[in-house]
């Protein structure tokens, strides 16, 4: 049996455009690994905290060595790694805030690269250990940004190769915020590309 992770960073929850359409092929992914377990995290109803000094410095700290209150913050943090760690696919629902990815994201990032644990310093430079998973990211944008300013992808990329996920696949829905055609134009086109992802049974 394998394991899904859906990480939705939309303000909105599951009504966000992002949502709905990692939702659509968290569907499709259920109908072709029935019985399969899925996880669902959903950063608006459930925010991690940002990262504090304090917080940061309980990562540092040695286990035997911290103190009650660094205690709940590590195993907050353990929690979070150790469901990452039991997906075989992981699937990200990110809107596009200010040109950047939502700080929900931002925050849930800050608590799963930790060295040591997701990744590691070599002689010849970092390495990630969370190698062998798929992971599948819908972005939404109200205007266009792919061709120009789009600082979410090769952030995203960046980011989750440094810990080892490199097997990456993108869908984009993006001038939402220009006009219902436009809108519905880029959504149709979305919900295609998701229907191309996963391979059809014989």
């Amino acid at each position: 049996m394998s394991t899904l992770l859906q990480i939705n960073a939309s303000l909105a929850g599951a009504e966000g455009q992002s949502s709905r359409l990692a939702h659509r092929f968290v569907a499709d992914w259920q109908a072709q690994h029935p019985g399969d377990h899925v996880i669902m995290r959903d950063l608006a109803s459930d925010p991690v905290p940002h990262l504090t000094a304090e917080r940061f410095q309980a990562f540092l700290s040695q286990p035997e060595a911290r103190t009650a209150e660094q205690r709940v913050v590590s195993e907050y943090s353990d929690a979070l790694i150790a469901e990452l760690k039991a997906a075989d696919t992981i699937v990200f629902a990110v809107p596009m805030y200010n040109f950047s990815v939502p700080s929900t994201l931002r925050a849930y990032f800050d608590h799963i690269a930790r060295a040591g644990v997701t990744f590691r310093y070599t002689a010849t430079g970092p390495e990630g250990l969370l190698k062998g998973k798929k992971a599948y990211v819908f972005i939404t944008r109200g205007g266009f940004y792919a061709d120009a300013a789009d600082t979410q992808t090769p952030y995203l990329k960046q980011f989750l190769g440094f810990l080892g996920i490199t097997d990456v696949k993108f869908v984009f829905a993006e001038g939402l915020g220009m006009g219902e055609e436009t809108r519905e134009k880029s959504i149709t086109a979305a919900h295609s590309a998701i229907g191309e992802l996963l391979p059809r049974a014989a």
